[in-house]
């Protein structure tokens, strides 16, 4: 070997020995860096005709660990997500109060069962009926604020999504950015772990935000995908687009979020995420807080219901003028279609004298008023004609019935055989004498059979839009009432078809109280929501999804209730008394004294009521207070298991990275032996240098 070999060899294992503490310098200078990988500088040996030459660096790159690294992305990812939903389900949990303080939502509804009692005790005084109208509105007004706030939260839920978006689509640029820069380094043999470091930063950002998967390029940087496959960058960065402001209330679904590849395929982004904040966020949005919302609304229209069901049951003291009715959403003759048993409308004067009655019996389709036959078509005019005077009306859907004069009405079911259709008594199924009104149809066992006209016009059309399981839109359908006979038979008909209705979806059916509901098909089933209706019933000019509850009408009932506006300004026409319709001819047959319409007022939230499935919660028959009480439970369950989920979500990510940082960080010990190490290999270079000098002087002096 030629003393200019030994040079040359030396010289190289010099200049990898300096760059090796380059490496190892920059290494610890980053020590307290946050997410910086630590160097390492590949070394290989030179050889020529099998001969060794000396040593070269073949390449500086990162310490990273795919394994690691995917374990970690994969924690970031599922963190992400279950800390949103913790943070903002808490939102929700608070929004119903600590249970146990009397402040509580669900405390107020004991305080209001609580103050009607005590009227019952002193039917006569103003301030206890006052009390308990006060405890009644207040009752619903903070159910109307929890429900706005629910929504609230759906909202910045949604905000955050797009905030999600928008920074998505910077670090997809970013992240291609680099990619280009890491290959043109590693075409000229550059360093690039500068922009792979940055680059390394960037994804576990993205990762956080969405499950992402990563495989190296050939050329240098990293292909990245969904967890479903959806390419995000590597090939060109991929663009995800939203708009805000698809869902206006709690009654109509949110848009879409859609990712454009980089081969220009448009999907939707839901299909197939499986983690991350975008994910978190949109399972609060989309499911969790609409449930809750829908579970309130339910408790707070079978509360008003069995209010009204008490309120309607009695009267005040002297009577009421006129009793107007709520809106059934049907014809008076179809609202009049099944009822059975007894019951009497009286003419009162202010005494609480019968002035005159009108004895109605209902018995399999047709009805006797003072034993006068009567139908359903002429039930109107023959009441008119036994009340003696005082007139009963229905518009738009609407029953009234006015004493004329200064006298009142009062109305009682027969104690043994009471007037019923679909579970509520003649004057309750038309809200003649409602405590709690609403601003929208509330109730949706509507009493409506197969056989009942729907009232619809033929031609105008109902469009649903079906949602998977991830929330991704599988179709619309527009859905036609039906010609015919206009019967509801007819419209179940047209809404099942599978051809031009929903019946590849799922099945809608009727109960025999007249409930509408839909089952979807397949497991996890599709989920239901009204993108356009443009049906008006006549007469009473609501809609299909109004009257049936159909989409997310139903979760949008807890913000509409009010207790009547003229027993709020006068708190003596609270009903608190009963019509004794045994009385002697010209007895008062209400008393001013009589306390038994308060008590059923104060025992309402212990009646046995049948409550539809809301929620994911089944139907079922139990008391408002037990709803209550379960409700309370469930919410509270809820918030603890999200917190749990996020804590442990938490711990993982960061025993993940734990482990990451370990294998990738910065190890100061490990860094001071490579430096005494690369030193020595430095030293011994150059110490074969001069050897090789000290031979070259010898030679020369040789030759002199």
């Amino acid at each position: 070997m030629s003393l200019n070999s030994i040079m040359n060899i030396a010289t190289s294992g010099m200049s990898a020995a300096q760059t090796q503490l380059r490496v190892v310098s920059d290494n610890v200078s980053n020590v307290n860096t946050p997410g910086y990988i630590r160097k390492i500088a590949d070394q290989q040996a030179w050889a020529q005709h099998g001969v060794g030459t000396g040593v070269e660096i073949t390449r500086i790159r990162l310490a990273t660990d795919r394994f690691l690294q995917a374990a970690s992305l994969n924690a970031g990812a599922e963190a992400g997500r279950q800390n949103v939903r913790y943070e903002l389900f808490d939102r929700i949990q608070s929004l119903f109060g600590d249970p146990g303080a009397d402040s509580g939502f669900f405390s107020q509804i004991d305080s209001m069962f609580a103050a009607f009692a005590t009227s019952a005790e002193n039917a006569t005084s103003g301030p206890m009926r006052q009390d308990a109208i006060y405890k009644t509105q207040a009752l619903f007004d903070e159910s109307a604020r929890i429900a706005k706030q629910i929504q609230a939260v759906r909202e910045d839920a949604d905000g955050r999504i797009q905030s999600a978006v928008e920074r998505t689509n910077s670090l997809l640029e970013q992240i291609e950015k680099l990619n280009v820069e890491i290959a043109k380094a590693n075409v000229v043999g550059a360093d690039s772990t500068g922009a792979e470091t940055a680059q390394a930063g960037l994804i576990n950002e993205l990762a956080e935000l969405m499950d992402v998967r990563t495989t190296p390029r050939s050329v240098g940087g990293v292909e990245i995908r969904t967890g479903a496959g959806i390419l995000l960058a590597g090939q060109g960065a991929a663009r995800l687009e939203y708009t805000r402001g698809g869902a206006v209330s709690s009654e109509s679904a949110f848009d879409d979020i859609w990712i454009t590849e980089p081969n220009s395929q448009r999907r939707p982004l839901s299909a197939g995420l499986a983690s991350g904040e975008i994910k978190g966020l949109m399972e609060l949005r989309d499911v969790e807080a609409p449930a809750a919302a829908d579970r309130l609304a339910e408790l707070m229209t079978r509360l008003a219901d069995e209010l009204n069901r008490a309120h309607n049951a009695s009267s005040s003291v002297p009577a009421p003028t006129v009793l107007n009715g709520r809106n059934v959403g049907q014809s008076l003759e179809t609202a009049l279609e099944g009822f059975t048993g007894r019951t009497t409308i009286t003419i009162v004067n202010d005494q609480g004298v019968i002035q005159n009655s009108a004895d109605i019996v209902f018995s399999g389709g047709t009805m006797t008023v003072n034993g006068v036959a009567a139908t359903p078509a002429t039930f109107l005019a023959t009441l008119n004609g036994q009340l003696g005077g005082a007139t009963a009306s229905f518009v738009n859907g609407v029953l009234s019935i006015d004493a004329g004069g200064t006298n009142g009405v009062a109305i009682a079911d027969d104690a043994t055989t009471p007037s019923n259709k679909a579970g509520r008594g003649f004057s309750h199924y038309f809200g003649l004498n409602d405590l709690v009104s609403t601003d929208r149809l509330a109730l949706y066992d509507t009493g409506l059979t197969p056989a009942s006209l729907h009232g619809f016009t033929p031609g105008e059309t109902l469009t649903l839009r079906f949602n998977d399981a991830a929330g991704t839109k599988i179709r619309d359908i527009a859905v036609a009432v039906p010609a015919g006979a206009g019967t509801v038979a007819e419209l179940l008909t047209a809404l099942n078809d599978p051809a031009t209705g929903v019946g590849r979806m799922g099945t809608f059916s009727l109960d025999a109280k007249g409930e509408l509901t839909f089952t979807g098909r397949g497991d996890p089933a599709p989920t239901m929501s009204v993108q356009e209706d443009r049906t008006t019933q006549v007469p009473s000019g609501v809609s299909m999804s109004e009257l049936f509850g159909i989409g997310g009408v139903r979760a949008s009932r807890a913000d509409g209730f009010s207790v009547r506006g003229d027993i709020v300004k006068d708190p003596a026409k609270l009903a608190l008394a009963q019509l004794n319709l045994g009385v002697a001819a010209g007895t008062a047959a209400l008393s001013k004294n009589d306390g038994r319409g308060a008590r059923l007022l104060a025992g309402a939230g212990q009646n046995a009521t049948a409550f539809s499935a809301a929620g994911g919660a089944a139907s079922g028959s139990m008391s408002v207070s037990r709803y209550a009480s379960e409700l309370s439970g469930e919410i509270g369950g809820k918030a603890t298991i999200a917190k749990n989920r996020a804590t442990s979500a938490q711990a993982l990510y960061t025993e993940a990275s734990a482990r990451r940082t370990s294998s990738e960080g910065v190890n100061m010990d490990e860094e001071l032996v490579l430096m005494t190490t690369y030193q020595q290999a430095f030293n011994a270079s150059a110490r074969l240098i001069q050897a090789a000098s000290e031979m070259y002087d010898t030679l020369i002096g040789m030759m002199r």
